[in-house]
């Protein structure tokens, strides 16, 4: 099993969900974060003065997937996030040593 978790655009929260729908994703968790990359902020003008954001709106995407599912997940997310600018996100990938289903007490790949 593993982990997958995406920092994205929160305007593109709708169109990943959708597409994990399609490919029928188990489940997923969306945290509302802020934070930076390498851009470390953006500038931004403002009634003609210009200031700096250093930390941007984010969504945190976790998702628990079978190995098997890995590729068609990280596929989807990332076709669905993408922009082709600066600040899309980033996804990353952990693995799993077991989950457990707590309504059943079903263990490993059966829980999620």
């Amino acid at each position: 099993m593993k982990k997958i978790e995406a920092i994205i655009r929160p305007a593109k929260v709708g169109d990943v969900c959708a597409a994990l729908a399609k490919i029928c994703s188990p489940g997923i968790m969306i945290t509302e974060i802020e934070g930076h990359g390498r851009q470390c902020g953006i500038k931004q003008e403002f009634r003609g003065k210009t200031y700096k954001t250093e930390l941007l709106s984010k969504a945190k995407l976790e998702i628990i997937v079978n190995d098997g599912d890995l590729d068609k997940t990280v596929k989807a997310i990332r076709e669905a996030a993408f922009t082709g600018k600066v600040g899309d996100g980033k996804i990353f990938i952990y693995p799993v040593d077991n989950a457990i289903r707590i309504s059943t007490d079903e263990k490993g790949e059966a829980a999620v």
